[in-house]
């Protein structure tokens, strides 16, 4: 007996992904890695509880929100539009990289990573935490707390907590408009 295969929509990283087939209990995760060879979302604990799969996804009000994908059906994201890791960087016309994004920036410049396989999960908390911030700045004083709300559900098995929220609220404090 076969499985059903559910036809689905979805904008990846800018591109459209136009009626794909998949099974009905395939992942996001394995979609991303499996139909797409996108490998830098990573397949953690399995149980939602890490969010090293976590991607962004873009909301038609223009506000992005945080998105595991280990638990996550692909057909779940039917006409949604998603970032992944890879999505980040600035690429030229052929493709190749050109820039990382600020929030990539601060963690290389604090040394935000061990084995880097939490990495892609604190890149994207991050990336919604910075884009929510230039809507709706915060006092500086409240820098610290917010960083920590933000990536607190997001777990390193190499401990570089502090130099991710180092990272991050370097960031903050010096870009304008993210702090009032």
């Amino acid at each position: 007996m076969s499985e059903e295969l559910m036809p689905f929509n979805l904008n990846v990283n800018g591109k459209a992904i136009e009626t794909a087939l998949v099974p009905a209990s395939l992942n996001m995760i394995e979609f991303l890695h499996e139909y797409l060879n996108l490998t830098g979302s990573r397949l953690g604990c399995g149980q939602g509880l890490c969010q090293a799969c976590t991607v962004i996804v873009d909301n038609p009000d223009g506000s992005s929100t945080e998105s595991i994908t280990c638990l996550v059906p692909a057909i779940a994201f039917n006409g949604k539009s998603i970032r992944t890791i890879e999505g980040h960087g600035k690429r030229d016309a052929k493709g190749q990289l050109t820039a990382i994004s600020p929030v990539q920036q601060a963690f290389l410049e604090n040394y935000s990573f061990q084995c880097g396989y939490c990495t892609p999960g604190f890149v994207n908390a991050a990336t919604v935490l910075i884009e929510s911030l230039q809507k709706h700045p915060i006092p500086k004083s409240h820098v610290e707390k917010t960083v920590m709300e933000s990536l607190n559900g997001h777990i390193c098995r190499c401990t570089g907590y502090v130099q991710y929220y180092r990272a991050i609220k370097e960031l903050i404090l010096k870009t304008p408009g993210l702090t009032v």
